[in-house]
């Protein structure tokens, strides 16, 4: 299959360490015990905009469809996780997002409130898409090859979908602006992360 995605179309400043896969593919397991409570935390953080933000119509409508989207990949990684023998197991501490949410701006407006959420949704969701290409491209597993290029075009669709939402609601110039500190910070915390094979950020 084609892969059409690249970090210049994501918006990525520092690609992921090539050595990531290779470790990734050692420790498949535990990468889809993370990755299926990626999926969760996904659904969750969709759901939480949708209960703060109610009165965005254009907002719970296209939540409403990603959350339906990320409990589907949830149930399908747990469907992988029991097929290969595995348990699901506990929740790890993701030190990827935790440093991410330290960008987002606190106070201003509602709606300038809203746009850090979803900025902060989209480059997560920028940066799965970059992982599940590489996975795609890197793993053995042939059944596992073709789910992540399903996933790394639907999270490519989300990441888009979430910066379109962000201009709904603030104008381009100042979307544009904050998108490209997000992505500097971004860069900055890859760099400062540990390689690991068992976390899928």
């Amino acid at each position: 299959m084609k892969t059409n995605f690249d970090n210049n179309i994501l918006g990525l400043q520092l690609p992921t360490d090539p050595r990531w896969v290779d470790v990734a593919e050692m420790n498949i397991q535990e990468i889809l015990v993370d990755h299926a409570y990626c999926e969760q935390k996904a659904a969750t953080s969709c759901i939480s905009l949708i209960v703060q933000f109610p009165e965005k119509a254009e907002l719970v409508a296209m939540m409403t469809e990603v959350v339906a989207e990320e409990w589907s990949h949830f149930e399908r990684v747990i469907g992988h996780l029991t097929k290969r023998g595995y348990q699901l197991g506990r929740m790890r501490k993701d030190e990827y997002v935790l440093a991410l949410q330290k960008i987002l701006q606190k106070g201003g407006s509602r709606e300038a409130q809203l746009v850090e959420k979803l900025l902060l949704n989209a480059l997560i969701e920028a940066r799965s898409c970059e992982r599940f290409k590489i996975l795609h491209q890197g793993v053995t597993d042939e059944e596992l090859r073709k789910f992540y290029y399903e996933l790394m075009i639907s999270e490519a669709g989300h990441y888009k979908n979430f910066i379109s939402l962000a201009k709904t609601y603030m104008p381009d110039e100042y979307v544009q602006k904050r998108w490209k500190e997000f992505l500097h910070e971004e860069a900055k915390i890859i760099q400062s992360l540990e390689v690991r094979g068992d976390r899928m950020h």
